[in-house]
């Protein structure tokens, strides 16, 4: 019996743009087309949370923007993705393309199910590649984030973070009860 090889198709950004707008997030990876669907509330009101942290820290010192929902990370023809949040400075020509934004400072994603693996090895290995100086995989499941820096080991935290900008004098430090708001069956409100 005779073995099929498949061959995966290797997808472009302009192949990207032509798929619908049906509410999921379409990405890239070195041609390797990803498909998320619609974030739940949980994963959205965790972004709200950490935009409201990052922002007083990221404006104070002139860090440049928070950056969500159809920001892009455009490197290539085959690669083209969307993360969770990020921090980066905006380009000196606004109506430039995202290719001509410089690279973010800090890329956030908010696993789920979904987007487990993609976020931890595809992303990962992107981001890396990329030189992006810090990468944070929030875990909501396990309330954790797992914190990677260029050139260090991988830091699990479990109860604050503390981000360092490159040129930074002061980190910005984060409480990840701030984050992820009362434990489950916690009956306290939630205000944060």
């Amino acid at each position: 019996m005779r073995m099929v090889d498949r061959v995966r198709k290797r997808w472009t950004v302009a192949e990207l743009y032509t798929l619908p707008e049906d509410g999921n997030k379409y990405e890239l990876v070195h041609g390797e087309l990803f498909v998320t669907p619609a974030p739940s509330v949980s994963h959205e009101t965790i972004l709200a949370r950490l935009t409201r942290l990052l922002d007083p820290y990221v404006a104070a010192n002139a860090l440049g923007f928070i950056y969500r929902a159809r920001a892009v990370v455009a490197v290539s023809d085959h690669t083209e993705v969307e993360p969770d949040l990020m921090v980066r400075q905006p380009p000196d020509d606004m109506d430039a393309g995202w290719r001509a934004v410089p690279l973010p400072t800090l890329v956030i994603e908010v696993t789920s199910d979904s987007t487990r693996r993609r976020d931890r090895v595809h992303k990962r290995n992107l981001y890396a590649e990329l030189g992006i100086p810090e990468y944070w995989i929030v875990d909501r499941e396990d309330r954790s984030v797992r914190i990677v820096r260029q050139g260090q080991p991988d830091v699990v935290a479990t109860e604050s973070i503390a981000w360092h900008s490159p040129g930074m004098s002061e980190p910005l430090g984060i409480e990840l009860a701030d984050v992820f708001g009362p434990p489950p069956g916690d009956r306290s409100s939630d205000s944060r």
